[in-house]
């Protein structure tokens, strides 16, 4: 059984008519007679009663008749869904994202993604930068957003570079450096620092090792913590100085003051990575919406 042999009974169902129903479904009438019997054959039961004069459904055909067009409907329904997931308007995305950085970009992608596919639902998983592009490269995340990985770890994924942040340091309201419009790193050298967990997050304890190590000066680090909450409520108190991109200004806001180094690292490059043959649909849209963001404003200073 075939949805043609639906569509061709719930016809004649309607117009209770061999002729009138031939003519809408602009086939030959012999056809859809041949059709129609096939359908009977099948299910083992008479559909129609015909005689010369009139057309009836059975009471068979009758219930088969609802039935018919509920399949019908749904099919139609299922057509409809599956164009609109391919077209990014209907679905789920999965995308994973590291709240201190994404601070300031991913609730303006948000809105605007909404705007362009409100029927499209994204979740957001809070995952290490390892778990990330993992997650990417088997499928299960559409894309992530990251600080740029060395290029070994990508493994066929692309990088689209969204956003860029100086690295700055973050001292308490009371540190004897605040007054200073920037700090040189030699003036922090041996100051105790409180980092992320260097388990969950490699890059950022080899950016702060090649920092160090470049201009001669002493790492040391005194706290490890696996969220940018608990790293600031430690700066804050004076467990040590927080080292990272200026748009953690955006989270602890006038708890910390960051001050740029000087000499200045490179930035903290935050970017999408994906993978350019799967991702599609509303991925794609997802993506336009964290590009357009990104030429937002820039993180401030505090």
């Amino acid at each position: 059984m075939e949805l043609r042999h639906l569509r061709y009974f719930t016809t004649v169902g309607e117009v209770l008519n061999f002729t009138k129903a031939a003519q809408k479904l602009r086939v030959a009438q012999p056809a859809l007679s041949r059709q129609i019997h096939d359908l009977e054959d099948e299910l083992g039961v008479k559909l129609f009663d015909r005689t010369q004069r009139a057309v009836k459904l059975t009471e068979a055909g009758a219930a088969f008749l609802t039935e018919a067009k509920a399949v019908l409907d749904r099919a139609e329904e299922a057509v409809k869904i599956a164009r609109g997931v391919a077209r990014g308007e209907h679905g789920e995305i999965h995308v994973g994202y590291a709240p201190s950085l994404t601070v300031e970009l991913l609730p303006c992608a948000l809105h605007s993604f909404h705007n362009v596919a409100p029927g499209v639902h994204v979740k957001l998983h809070d995952l290490s930068s390892e778990e990330m592009t993992r997650g990417v490269s088997e499928g299960k995340l559409h894309l992530s957003l990251v600080a740029r990985p060395e290029t070994n770890m990508l493994r066929g994924l692309k990088f689209e570079l969204l956003r860029e942040y100086p690295i700055c340091v973050g001292l308490p309201a009371k540190h004897k450096l605040v007054r200073q419009r920037e700090v040189k790193l030699e003036q922090i050298a041996g100051e105790p620092l409180v980092a992320y967990s260097r388990a969950e997050y490699p890059e950022y304890h080899a950016m702060l090792k090649e920092l160090f190590a470049g201009n001669n000066a002493v790492l040391r680090i005194a706290e490890e913590h696996d969220s940018a909450p608990s790293l600031i409520a430690a700066a804050e108190i004076g467990r040590g100085l927080v080292i990272g991109p200026a748009c953690l200004g955006m989270l602890s806001g006038a708890r910390l003051k960051y001050r740029p180094l000087q000499p200045a690292p490179p930035p903290v490059q935050l970017g999408a990575i994906f993978d350019p043959a799967r991702l599609a649909g509303a991925g794609m849209k997802f993506l336009s919406s964290l590009k357009a963001a990104s030429q937002g404003k820039k993180a401030g200073k505090t």
